[in-house]
């Protein structure tokens, strides 16, 4: 299918050096991109991950986001 398209200079500047460094048509190059932005699965996302909690090693009653605070409290 043939349309056209009017892109502003700063994305057309950044397709063609993407073309030019994959040395790739331009036209793959758009094509390629349009599908990543509409498509997550194909966009390269991964599976999700897992945040795993462990003990900081911190005594009770001790506020790691307040550790800047007590530094400057020595000064």
């Amino acid at each position: 299918m043939r349309v056209t398209l009017t892109l502003d200079d700063d994305v057309a500047a950044a397709l063609r050096e993407r073309a030019r460094l994959a040395d790739l048509p331009f036209k793959q190059v758009v094509n390629d991109t349009l599908r990543r932005g509409l498509s997550p699965a194909l966009a390269g996302e991964g599976p999700g991950y897992r945040v795993r909690p462990h003990d900081s090693g911190f005594r009770p009653g001790v506020d790691p986001l307040r550790l800047n605070q007590l530094n400057d409290s020595r000064t």
